[in-house]
């Protein structure tokens, strides 16, 4: 059964109507693909919604690891999200530009270290601006605070663990890539790393999952997903490029009340970039 849209977004009306709220906290979660000619940590500092503090999703990473945009340990998550002063506690309301491109991923970042009020801005701060709402270029005033983890390992899938999902079937991969790169007719933006998809993997864009800033309806999405030969009655494994917009697909089943579902953290990026793991090309 699909769930209330409420459960993960709120409209640019409600956050206007509680920006001062005591335990509301504002991220901007902004990241953009070269290819989308934006700078995020520039668009904050020229402007950004009162109160939001931005959340690097290029430097809240495992220091150690070589792939970009690897979730940190619980302990480094911690660290970052205390010094921006949010607890887990907290009613937390993040945003990107459009509004479903890369604020997915840090929503999801924030609910598997255990935060449960967890929200997206539907519209993003594209639909903030359009508006006429008000936006600031000051820094916001943080005092740092405590971040109590409660980590849900269950929900991010490792490279053995794909492997064995890959050989075995045990659930079903889905790739939230453009269909040029899932199905090998495009390169990959990072050098070094094959075209193509994992064995028995389906494809559902990311970027065809929102229309003007917002989730799909319910009906359109389910519809995404069976077409795409995705059994929701089983489970899923979401994969991309680097684990920024595979966070989509994960909102998108949540949205539909698919839960048995993880994030294969590597992604296309440490799946393809290696010599010892199956790669094809083609429609899936």
């Amino acid at each position: 059964m699909a769930s209330d849209r409420t459960d993960f977004f709120v409209t640019t009306e409600w956050l206007a109507e509680h920006l001062n709220d005591p335990g509301l906290s504002v991220v901007d979660g902004s990241w953009y693909l070269p290819a989308q000619g934006r700078d995020a940590k520039g668009e904050y500092e020229a402007g950004h919604i009162p109160r939001a503090v931005f959340f690097d999703q290029d430097l809240v990473v495992e220091p150690d690891s070589k792939l970009p945009h690897t979730l940190p340990s619980p302990e480094i998550f911690a660290t970052f999200a205390g010094s921006m002063g949010i607890s887990q506690d907290d009613t937390i309301v993040v945003y990107d530009g459009p509004g479903v491109f890369s604020a997915p991923r840090v929503w999801w970042m924030f609910k598997v270290m255990g935060a449960n009020k967890v929200f997206i801005l539907e519209g993003g701060i594209d639909r903030w601006k359009a508006e006429g709402r008000l936006v600031t270029a000051k820094p916001t005033k943080i005092a740092s605070c405590l971040f109590e983890v409660d980590f849900d390992r269950g929900k991010v899938a490792s490279l053995a663990e794909m492997r064995s999902v890959v050989d075995e079937g045990t659930a079903q991969v889905v790739d939230a890539r453009p269909a040029g790169r899932f199905e090998g007719t495009d390169p990959e933006p990072r050098t070094g790393i094959r075209s193509g998809h994992m064995p028995g993997a389906r494809n559902v864009p990311a970027l065809a999952l929102s229309r003007n800033g917002a989730l799909l309806p319910a009906e359109e999405l389910k519809a995404a997903f069976e077409q795409a030969g995705v059994d929701l009655s089983r489970p899923v494994v979401t994969s991309c490029g680097s684990g920024v917009t595979a966070a989509t697909l994960v909102l998108a089943l949540s949205a539909l009340g698919h839960e048995d579902n993880r994030l294969y953290d590597g992604s296309w990026t440490e799946w393809g970039s290696r010599g010892d793991t199956p790669v094809v090309t083609g429609k899936a």
